[in-house]
């Protein structure tokens, strides 16, 4: 599947937000390129459409997706009762991906990604390597025994003390086990895109 592998920090600095480690945050005030101060100073005067297609980039890049993978995600979330905003960004953070990374079981998304992909995460006792997968209420997400002692995993308590937990998860660090409590709801959802003029976006 084709994949945005331009700089991290590039694209930080073009969205105008902090993608991927803290470290990202000691970036330039301006776009990258030879005209990026001068971008910078014309950001406040973005059409409302180009507001709308600015917080649609800032979810892809955040999440790691593409174009056709938010759409669908739109369309599944207009169906659903309710706000569309909320709803939309709900199925994304159920992403096991996404969940794997909120556990605390991966110190970014990209690399939480790359485990599930590997075949190192267990969704109630089973392999499951498809980072779109949709996890539910109820469902327990561990790392598969014969992955533990990877590199990557080694990595893991340094992710947890770094980790804020959302409420709709828990986990055991001992075990490394995660489990899904609840459909992720309020301050759970806030995020650094805004999510109702994706929808405008998609919607007109």
């Amino acid at each position: 599947m084709a994949q945005d592998h331009s700089s991290i920090v590039k694209r930080s600095r073009r969205l105008g937000v902090v993608l991927g480690k803290e470290k990202y945050a000691r970036r330039r005030a301006y776009p990258p390129g030879i005209h990026g101060p001068k971008q910078a100073r014309s950001r406040a005067r973005l059409s409302s459409y180009g507001e709308q297609l600015q917080e649609k980039q800032k979810a892809k890049a955040l999440y790691g997706l593409l174009e056709r993978q938010m759409h669908r995600y739109f369309e599944q979330a207009s169906r659903k009762q309710g706000n569309t905003a909320e709803a939309f960004v709900q199925l994304l953070e159920r992403r096991l991906d996404n969940t794997v990374y909120r556990l605390g079981f991966a110190k970014t998304r990209p690399q939480a990604r790359q485990m599930v992909g590997h075949g190192f995460i267990l969704v109630n006792g089973k392999k499951v390597d498809i980072p779109s997968f949709k996890v539910s209420v109820g469902d327990e997400i561990t790392l598969k025994e014969n992955k533990k002692q990877k590199g990557i995993v080694k990595q893991i308590p340094e992710a947890l003390q770094s980790s804020k937990l959302p409420s709709w998860i828990s986990r055991d660090e001992k075990i490394l086990l995660g489990k899904v409590t609840a459909i992720p709801t309020g301050e759970d959802l806030e995020s650094i895109f805004d999510p109702t003029l994706i929808v405008e976006f998609y919607s007109r």
